[in-house]
């Protein structure tokens, strides 16, 4: 016969889920709470019910069922719990008093829990599942679509192009490195955002622990712990950090092997009949960077496929000194990535040519993205192509 629970151990318990005094944010107690609830969220979606009390399911699963009891029980947890609950666990209508098998007390669960985190060889545990699979359906999380993921798009394509270009680098995940705010790595295959990073609270281990809202690049999101990424980003033998960025200088004093002493930024305006650089005329700008004139650079441009092969107007130049020549054109390069004309000519041998430094951009914004340049404020927007605006990478 079942033994019957011990009144003092399962109030023990419960006071982990005392209602904490109320405060803005979340409290490190909430906080267990809430993790806690994400756990049996995530046993659900990943079995398709409910956990069961009784011998027959594996540890982890007769905890859950023993916890989610408790907080359908407690007012103050379901208020805490109700914005997400999004499956609908704590309706407590219909739902009878447990008739679970209590023939291990919570503590010896979680006791046993332990020696199983702490075991070697886990297999020695009856119907406990491996560590390896625990954590795989913890670090998964509950992702759900990203309502505002547009706001994040430009971030994901701008990491993308940063990392070709070289301004960024993926390194190795090691250790229980550092997350925050801002941060970019590459998980599963994918790239990930941190958007926002809740206050930091201290686990039952005395380890530093915090809220994430994380963003996918595939359009989903989580709101999970900050360990919990930390786990499965050491797991990950394939996860990557996407390094700052790190502009570099691009006007200085001392000169470098790629400055040069005088140059002009040009915005050049393309003469081709194409129709559709005819129909596009006004906004198809061409952005390079001379160390000398542009009259000269441009004397050859019907010979030459860079410039389509027909003559160019100049729009407008801005003279500079001390430019870094490489580092400037990429900025440009990088903050109009986006906006960046997709056109393939041949040139004079018959061979395709797609000419890169052409962008679908109006005049007002490259004078403005010229200006930025010079009071240093250039670095953290990008032009957005849908609103023909420049935006900032830190929405």
């Amino acid at each position: 016969m079942a033994n019957e629970p011990d009144l003092d151990e399962l109030a023990a318990e419960l006071a982990v889920f005392a209602p904490p005094e109320k405060q803005a944010g979340y409290s490190a107690r909430e906080e267990r709470i809430i993790a806690g609830f994400e756990e049996i969220q995530r046993f659900v979606g990943q079995h398709g019910h409910l956990p069961r009390h009784g011998e027959d399911g594996d540890i982890f699963e007769r905890l859950y069922a023993v916890r989610l009891d408790r907080l359908r029980a407690l007012e103050e947890c379901r208020a805490l719990l109700a914005p997400l609950d999004h499956q609908c666990l704590l309706n407590t209508a219909g739902v009878q008093e447990s008739q679970g098998d209590y023939s291990l007390t919570d503590e010896e669960l979680l006791n046993e829990l332990e020696d199983a985190a702490d075991s070697v060889d886990i297999t020695g545990l009856r119907h406990v599942r491996s560590q390896a699979e625990i954590r795989t359906a913890e670090e998964i999380a509950a992702r759900y679509p990203c309502a505002d993921f547009e706001t994040f798009s430009l971030l994901f394509s701008q990491v993308q192009y940063d990392l070709k270009a070289g301004a960024r680098q993926a390194r190795r995940f090691m250790g229980d490195a550092r997350v925050d705010a801002g941060d970019f790595f590459i998980l599963g295959g994918q790239t990930v955002y941190v958007a926002e990073k809740g206050e930091e609270f201290t686990t039952p281990q005395n380890q530093p622990d915090a809220r994430l809202r994380v963003i996918y690049s595939n359009s989903t999101e989580s709101n999970l712990l900050m360990r919990s990424l930390q786990r499965a980003l050491n797991k990950d033998e394939t996860s990557r950090r996407i390094t700052r960025k790190e502009q570099g200088s691009l006007f200085g004093a001392v000169m470098e092997e790629a400055d040069i002493e005088s140059g002009t930024i040009y915005v050049l305006r393309s003469l081709s009949n194409h129709p559709f650089i005819a129909e596009h005329r006004q906004l198809i700008h061409k952005i390079g960077v001379t160390g000398g004139t542009v009259e000269t650079r441009i004397a050859h441009a019907a010979l030459d496929a860079t410039y389509l092969l027909v003559g160019v107007e100049i729009v407008a130049t801005w003279k500079l000194a001390g430019i870094n020549r490489t580092r400037l054109e990429a900025l440009f390069h990088r903050i109009f990535a986006p906006a960046q004309l997709d056109l393939t000519i041949q040139d004079r041998f018959g061979h395709p040519v797609r000419p890169r430094e052409w962008f679908l951009v109006p005049f007002h914004i490259i004078d403005e993205v010229v200006k930025r340049i010079l009071d240093g404020s250039i670095s953290d927007v990008i032009y957005d192509p849908e609103t023909a605006s420049l935006v900032s990478l830190h929405p």
